[in-house]
């Protein structure tokens, strides 16, 4: 596999922004509180960056699809996060 420098900068972009997810995930995984985040937010970038993977696909270009699969794997664990500890939090208050 011949990887060009326009490849390896999408990649570079892609694997920047991807990495904004992770201090999310892990505050929300030590803190075992995700009460301030919303389910809109990573459940519309899940399905925008689904759309990307498709297109990524399509277009079998590495860049686009390396970075949006980490992104809506991300964005998915942290939808599964926050309803893991929210029902936590119900069920600790009862």
């Amino acid at each position: 596999m011949n990887i060009d420098v326009i490849t390896l900068l999408g990649v570079a972009a892609g694997a920047v922004t991807s990495i904004g997810f992770i201090p999310q995930l892990l505050k929300g995984y030590r803190t075992k509180r995700l009460t301030d985040v919303s389910y809109g937010m990573p459940l519309f970038l899940t399905f925008g960056m689904s759309l990307w993977l498709a297109y990524g696909l399509f277009r079998n270009d590495l860049a686009i699809i390396l970075a949006n699969a980490f992104g809506v794997s991300c964005n998915l664990l942290l939808v599964i996060l926050k309803h893991r500890y929210t029902s936590n939090d119900k069920t600790d208050n009862s």
